[in-house]
């Protein structure tokens, strides 16, 4: 980027975020959370206690030069940097996310990496793609060599799960998932919404939103992650209902009830805070997901069950006492 000019108008974003349990017996305090999420000493790491413990790590870059995926098989080259963080909620789940922003047309030949560097972010392609198909071709995975967010969102992931901090003694077992999104600036005169969102094989969530044009960047990377926080904790409880003997009344079995739901009281029933930490012009994103499937309304119905099957186990099986069976009168001698 020559002296004078400005940083090109963003008409894509695209990222990925990866979400899991955090391997380790206790949730980690706000130092330790600090502490793992350390990815720069240059920059802190940023903490919150309201309304729940919540830490961010600080931008990571990570540059690239190769094809955008593209779903109609173009190889438009592409560089620049893509930037992830790390965030850990309540000491106790984990994310990784990776996301960049494309410009609507890019120049002729590559620049010096110094010109790059300075738009954190941004992936300059060389020439003009068709968004449309780049945008199809992210929420598609790609192909082999194409720019794939997810690796890196999987990479810092990988990296911090091994931090000597983690015991790898998670309290109950859960599967990862992964959200990946595309965003295009919402339509002259519309609000952000969501075009569609899609529940995919492998705990795979693929998400197209429309969003106002200067949200394209940290906003809406933190609107993304706290869908995937909300998606990964009602796909959690969800697994944990699934597949316990509910209703049979034996006493092994109502023990094996406790024992697998007690977790979500322990760790996971009181993260359930949509739009906690979302910008405001992104809140009513959240508003046709609450609708339709109705993510809260779920959430709710979930809780109660498990509180419920939580409280009949508790009480004790009733029990009928067993008279003693009646025997001859006793025959006294000389009788």
């Amino acid at each position: 980027m020559g002296p004078g000019e400005s940083t090109p108008r963003a008409v894509l974003a695209c990222g990925e975020i990866r979400t899991c349990l955090l391997p380790a017996r206790q949730s980690l305090d706000i130092r330790a959370a600090a502490q793992l999420l350390a990815l720069r000493a240059d920059e802190r790491v940023l903490l919150s206690e309201r309304p729940v413990l919540y830490a961010r790590s600080p931008d990571t870059l990570t540059g690239v030069d190769c094809p955008l995926p593209s779903a109609n098989g173009a190889r438009i080259r592409a560089v620049g940097t893509v930037t992830a963080h790390a965030a850990l909620t309540e000491g106790r789940v984990l994310q990784t996310s990776a996301h960049f922003r494309v410009p609507a047309t890019g120049p002729d030949q590559r620049r010096p990496w110094g010109d790059y560097l300075v738009r954190p972010g941004v992936v300059e392609p060389l020439g003009k793609p068709s968004h449309e198909a780049v945008a199809q071709g992210v929420l598609g995975g790609g192909r082999n060599g194409d720019l794939d967010v997810g690796l890196i969102a999987d990479g810092l992931l990988t990296r911090l799960l091994r931090h000597p901090l983690l015991d790898q003694r998670p309290p109950f077992r859960s599967r990862p998932t992964r959200l990946r999104w595309v965003a295009f600036p919402a339509n002259p005169g519309g609000g952000p919404s969501i075009e569609r969102f899609t529940l995919a094989e492998d705990e795979l969530r693929t998400v197209r939103l429309r969003v106002p044009e200067g949200t394209l960047g940290a906003d809406l990377a933190a609107l993304c992650d706290d869908l995937a926080l909300h998606d990964w904790l009602l796909t959690t409880v969800v697994r944990m209902l699934d597949g316990l003997r509910l209703g049979t009344g034996a006493a092994e079995d109502a023990t094996a009830v406790v024992r697998a739901l007690r977790p979500a009281v322990d760790h996971l029933l009181h993260l359930w805070m949509p739009r906690a930490r979302v910008a405001r012009e992104l809140a009513p994103l959240w508003d046709p997901l609450e609708e339709r499937p109705g993510f809260t309304r779920q959430w709710q119905a979930l809780v109660q069950r498990i509180r419920d099957q939580l409280t009949l186990h508790a009480i004790p099986a009733p029990h009928r006492e067993v008279e003693p069976a009646s025997s001859p009168p006793a025959v006294l001698p000389g009788e």
